[in-house]
């Protein structure tokens, strides 16, 4: 890690990379000033205690000045000389702390720097943990305590239940390794899941299903005016998963700037994919008709997404959407149940798996994917025109489209 003189201005100047960075400071030993990919700029000091190095974490760089991070650096090592571990005070006040602040700094320094699916990490410590046990203390939770929220989110939604075991496992492990908050034994260790061992998702749609999926995404129109708007973006990102075969949330945080509307192309950049590599999908004119029509529910307030939730960002969860569907229909499927039902479909009609794996942006697992990097544009076109017809097939109410072999 390269060591520099800081400067406000050099700090302010400096730019995330690809992974996590750290500045060392040339005038305070062991001093230096972390910056994440995600652009979060951070104090730490590196210090020997009992002959082991340890990292003792100051502050965030807008809280805490350059001049008053070398202070408090220089308190600590003068504790260090003196026999003392700056950390141990840390922990004495960390043992103390609730698991709300423990789950806030998991979020915050583990999962928003590490994890794509952080989001969901955040929904779930808010909507089930908090309520659950977040005013406790986090070394006093015990296996008892992390049963009893188990099983009552098992009796409506077990599958989730084990998502929510995942996820406080990961909490308490990443406290355990921080050695910060004065946690010594994992309350979830042993614990069962409790929805059970979890297999492989098969659900395709049937052709019958997916006509009656595609009325009622139709019939979202109808209803209340509140949340009419809403409800119709949240229909429309649903038929575009349908009909692109992509990912929920990639297809859910369009941007207008990821289209070429003229060429009929969407570019999903690295940094929204799974797999960090942009994709290039092609939009069928029933695809760029439901982008239109997402755009036209938007022209009194435009926004740089597609598909706009009322909080300023995109819409993050089509939930009450898929229920509504399932209300209406009787047909019971997950969102991820669009993108299989349209792969299943293409490779039944004959496009050749390997054209359909481009589409997905699903890589073979070997050296070849490293410079086999032709777009496939051609064939990932034709296969998308093939499906968009077999579906307007389908779908009787779907308006003819003409499109070019």
């Amino acid at each position: 890690m390269p060591t520099v003189n800081l400067t406000a201005r050099l700090i302010d100047s400096l730019k995330p990379r690809e992974k996590r960075t750290e500045y060392f400071d040339e005038m305070t030993p062991g001093l230096c000033l972390r910056i994440t990919p995600q652009g979060h700029k951070s104090w730490g000091l590196y210090f020997r205690f009992a002959g082991r190095q340890q990292r003792l974490s100051l502050g965030n760089w807008v809280a805490l000045p350059l001049k008053e991070a070398r202070a408090k650096a220089r308190a600590a090592l003068n504790d260090v000389a003196n026999g003392k571990n700056p950390l141990a005070a840390k922990i004495d006040v960390r043992t103390s702390e609730t698991f709300r602040a423990l789950a806030t700094e998991y979020l915050e320094r583990h999962a928003k720097t590490k994890k794509r699916s952080w989001k969901e990490d955040g929904r779930m410590i808010e909507h089930d943990l908090i309520p659950g046990f977040g005013a406790t203390r986090a070394r006093e939770i015990n296996r008892q305590d992390v049963n009893a929220i188990l099983e009552r989110k098992a009796a409506t939604a077990p599958v989730q239940a084990n998502r929510l075991r995942s996820l406080m496992n990961k909490i308490f492990r990443w406290a355990m390794l921080k050695g910060e908050f004065g946690i010594e034994n994992n309350p979830v260790y042993l614990t069962e899941p409790p929805g059970g061992k979890e297999s492989a998702r098969d659900r395709v749609l049937t052709e019958g299903e997916i006509k009656q999926v595609w009325s009622a995404l139709d019939g979202m129109r109808e209803g209340d005016l509140a949340h009419r708007k809403f409800r119709m973006l949240s229909a429309a990102s649903l038929k575009l998963r349908l009909l692109t075969a992509q990912r929920g949330e990639e297809v859910m945080g369009m941007q207008w700037n990821e289209l070429d509307l003229a060429s009929g192309w969407w570019t999903i950049p690295a940094t929204r994919t799974k797999n960090g590599l942009a994709h290039r999908v092609y939009l069928t004119a029933q695809s760029l008709r439901v982008i239109e029509d997402a755009r036209l529910l938007c022209e009194s307030k435009p926004s740089n997404y597609v598909f706009p939730g009322p909080r300023g960002s995109y819409i993050q969860n089509v939930q009450k959407a898929i229920q509504r569907i399932r209300g209406t229909t009787g047909i019971v499927f997950r969102g991820h149940d669009l993108r299989r039902t349209a792969a299943t479909h293409m490779t039944s009609a004959g496009i050749p798996r390997l054209t359909v794996k481009r589409i997905l942006n699903h890589l073979e697992g070997d050296v070849t994917d490293i410079y086999d990097r032709y777009s496939y544009d051609a064939e990932k076109r034709e296969a998308l025109e093939t499906w968009a017809r077999r579906l307007h097939v389908l779908v009787s109410n779907l308006r003819e489209v003409k499109t070019e072999a």
